[in-house]
């Protein structure tokens, strides 16, 4: 009954057709397959071969670079170890500029929360330009407390802008001893270039300018270290690992003595001028200071062009350093020179006496050469003169000693050259000479030296000129009798890692000689005279003292004073009235300090430098407590 109805159902089963539907799709699938692998095969063979040079300097690029890491800067010191130049974790405020959507909106925002100003703007445009988008900016360094407080209330409205810590230099004693131990700036393409190893100084921001800073950078700045950083083709870094650690500077402890340094500008404030102290026997620099200062931690913190011009065109000069590069007349500081040239070449003896009537004239000559007292000095021998400081008889030696002479024996005492002080930017001064003038003066009629130059030489005048640390040097030649030893002012080199000292190797200087030593007990005898004897022109600083003290006075003129005129103190503007030198060094018998101080437009040296000198001949023999010896090898 079934059977029929069974065999007429159409089946539900397509085998055949299932079949031939999987083997096109298993078909089309492998053709998919071939052209993917096709296409993949392709551009492999065009990455590898046809782009190959291109890639393979992309791929070496995003790898492993070797960054550099800064060396810590070597520190200042005193000769008693005082810190001088210190590095100090400072905060500074870093922006990343891709990370910042708008960037000048965010400077202007900054701007209006005080935490910078327009020129922290200008110094981050210059620093952005040579930098990547990626790498973070300094927009201000050395942020205070307060300020880095304010921000982190303001820190999430200023994404790509962050606080950062980094050794900045510092000076704690600030304006002290500016211009000896100078400072740091910003590294520039003018620095790199004269520098023997630039590439020392990858990562480096700053280097000596001015003083030890700039003359003993290559100890100070160390050897810079190395890290491997991974980085992608385009400079950013992935990873960082471990390289060869940087070392640091080294250490320089200065010939300086804090406290006499402190003396020293004190003498100095409020008014232009200079002090130099030497120890003798080493030629350290106890004491070296220039007025008025600066204070170079705002060169160390990034110096704006508005402040450095004002510090540039003020009338004071406060970054001019006297010490090593003011020229002054000598004035009367050199007549103790002038008086043993004198005696070497036998144009006059220590008994020989004029009669000064407070003027002299050249023979044949209406012409009058004034004493500084204008009733005269009466009768007096070399040791009065000295003394005294009469000019007159002077000037009547002045004509048979002669310039050429003179020039001779003044730079026997190192006059007129370079001390050889192991800082940068000294000047020579000037000694003339009848040949100096014929070459200087090749153009001129008036190229011929005149008697009466040779007159005012004779007291310091004219051509002239000398800085105050040749004057201190001089002064040491005189006070050990004749040996000369070249100024320093680095007294030792420490390596911080084993602790070793070395001392910087000075060339000799060839001493003066006398045809008698009695000459030199003389002169010496006669500065005491100046200070401590009974008509001294100095007597009223010195008398008093509790060690034997010699020393001359000087006062230099500024412009002449005409034939009929007086000079007139008090009607004269500040700036023209006479510079007021003196040198002097004491114990007379065992020296251990020789000074000379130059307060300009001082009028007077014995009233107003000389009391200086004593200042600072007081703390050094009297005050202070010497606890080490200077051939101790260690500070």
């Amino acid at each position: 009954m079934n059977g029929p109805a069974l065999q007429a159902r159409t089946p539900i089963k397509d085998s055949g057709h299932e079949v031939l539907v999987f083997r096109i799709r298993t078909l089309l699938a492998i053709l998919v397959i071939a052209m993917a692998c096709l296409l993949l095969v392709g551009r492999l063979t065009y990455l590898t071969i046809v782009q190959h040079d291109q890639y393979r300097a992309l791929s070496a690029d995003n790898s492993l670079r070797v960054a550099p890491l800064t060396p810590t800067r070597g520190l200042i010191l005193d000769r008693n170890g005082q810190v001088l130049a210190d590095n100090r974790p400072v905060w500074q405020l870093v922006i990343v500029p891709e990370r910042v959507a708008d960037l000048d909106a965010t400077l202007q925002s900054l701007q209006r929360e005080g935490l910078i100003d327009a020129t922290d703007v200008e110094r981050f445009d210059a620093r952005a330009e040579r930098s990547q988008r990626f790498e973070s900016v300094t927009l201000r360094s050395d942020l205070s407390d307060v300020d880095v407080a304010r921000f982190a209330v303001v820190r999430p409205r200023y994404p790509g802008v962050a606080i950062e810590a980094r050794l900045l230099r510092y000076y704690p004693h600030g304006t002290l001893a500016a211009h000896a131990i100078g400072y740091v700036g910003g590294l520039s393409s003018a620095d790199l270039n004269s520098l023997e190893r630039p590439d020392n100084y990858a990562g480096t921001r700053q280097i000596g300018k001015v003083g030890v800073e700039q003359h003993y950078e290559a100890a100070l700045h160390g050897e810079v270290g190395h890290h491997q950083l991974l980085t992608t083709a385009t400079g950013r870094a992935l990873e960082s690992r471990p390289g060869d650690a940087p070392e640091p500077g080294r250490n320089l402890w200065l010939t300086i003595d804090l406290g006499l340094q402190q003396v020293a500008e004190a003498q100095l404030e409020g008014v232009r001028g200079a002090v130099v102290a030497l120890e003798p026997a080493t030629g350290d620099v106890l004491a070296m200071a220039s007025s008025p200062s600066f204070d170079p931690n705002a060169f160390a913190a990034g110096l704006g062009q508005q402040e450095f011009a004002a510090l540039r065109n003020d009338l004071d000069r406060p970054l001019f350093d006297r010490v090593l590069r003011g020229r002054y007349p000598p004035g009367s500081t050199i007549k103790p020179i002038i008086a043993l040239a004198s005696l070497e070449t036998h144009v006059t003896s220590l008994s020989h006496k004029i009669n000064c009537q407070g003027a002299f004239s050249l023979p044949g000559s209406s012409h009058r050469y004034r004493d500084w007292r204008p009733e005269g000095h009466q009768l007096v021998d070399m040791h009065d003169a000295i003394a005294q400081s009469c000019d007159v008889y002077f000037y009547a030696l002045a004509p048979a000693l002669g310039i050429d002479t003179m020039h001779e024996y003044l730079t026997r005492f190192g006059l007129g050259s370079l001390t050889g002080i192991d800082l940068s930017g000294e000047k020579a001064g000037l000694v003339p000479s009848q040949a100096w003038k014929r070459a200087s003066f090749s153009r001129r009629e008036d190229q011929s030296w005149f008697p009466g130059e040779t007159v005012i030489a004779s007291i310091g005048q004219g051509y002239l000129l000398a800085t105050p640390l040749q004057l201190a040097h001089a002064t040491a030649a005189i006070a050990l009798r004749g040996k000369r030893v070249p100024p320093r002012i680095v007294r030792y080199i420490e390596d911080p890692a084993s602790g070793a000292m070395q001392s910087p190797v000075r060339a000799p200087l060839d001493p003066v000689s006398l045809n008698s030593d009695a000459h030199w007990d003389a002169i010496i005898a006669a500065m005491q005279s100046v200070l401590q004897g009974f008509n001294g022109s100095a007597r009223l600083v010195g008398v008093d003292a509790p060690y034997a003290m010699a020393g001359k006075s000087g006062t230099a003129q500024v412009f002449s004073v005409a034939q009929e005129d007086e000079y007139d103190e008090e009607e004269l503007d500040e700036r023209l009235r006479d510079h007021a030198l003196f040198v002097a060094f004491a114990p007379v018998d065992e020296p251990r300090i020789a000074v000379a101080v130059v307060i300009e437009n001082g009028s007077s040296g014995s009233r107003v430098a000389a009391p200086v000198a004593r200042a600072l001949t007081d703390y050094w023999l009297r005050d202070q407590a010497v606890t080490q010896s200077s051939n101790n090898p260690r500070p």
